[in-house]
């Protein structure tokens, strides 16, 4: 165990701060709780615990949506404040995790257990989508908020074509864990979702 943690409680205020920031519907600090909760959850099947944690808090740290990079951003935010608290090889991994919630596809790393890691981590971003309905409709309306700068008939096509992705993938989650608990309901969700905007336009 290394005498620092990777997050302290003033990187978690200052991080915090960031989440709280105004325009921030749904990639606010209830999300990083809620996948935080999740992290605490699997913590048994977690390799190392701290970058998975590290990687939730930093992976929406930058958020606009009218920008293409906010991954790569908040990676590099995450480069920056972590220096001197995690060694090169584990910055890395952290930093290969929020890249890759670009696409949600986890990196090729050669280490299996940073494989499931980053799996892990990215089926705990996803999991909204296997919520309750009520839960997973508030995200939604939430999203919309975030994007409400885009004309409807832009915002449909541009929703549905996101939703028709992960539809068309043969597993929406990565692990086993979290396809079994979340995956079969994530479908009912987005199907709903997509026809509803399907019959909208």
């Amino acid at each position: 165990m290394e005498n620092e943690p990777l997050i302290d409680n003033a990187l978690k205020s200052a991080l915090s701060a960031l989440y709280s920031a105004e325009g921030r519907h749904y990639h606010n600090l209830a999300h990083i709780e809620a996948m935080l909760a999740l992290a605490g959850e699997y913590r048994g099947l977690l390799g190392d615990c701290e970058a998975v944690e590290a990687a939730i808090w930093f992976h929406d740290a930058v958020y606009d949506s009218k920008a293409k990079d906010n991954e790569a951003q908040s990676a590099a935010l995450a480069e920056k404040k972590l220096a001197g608290r995690a060694g090169p090889a584990r910055l890395d991994r952290i930093k290969a995790m929020i890249v890759a919630t670009a696409t949600h596809q986890p990196p090729r790393f050669d280490d299996a257990t940073a494989t499931r890691d980053a799996s892990l981590f990215l089926d705990m971003d996803l999991s909204i989508l296997g919520a309750a309905p009520a839960a997973f409709d508030a995200y939604e309306r939430a999203i919309r908020r975030e994007y409400d700068w885009v004309e409807e008939p832009m915002w449909r096509a541009g929703r549905g074509a996101v939703l028709k992705n992960f539809l068309a993938r043969p597993q929406i989650f990565h692990s086993e864990e979290f396809r079994q608990r979340f995956e079969p309901q994530a479908r009912l969700n987005m199907a709903r979702s997509l026809e509803a905007l399907q019959n909208l336009s």
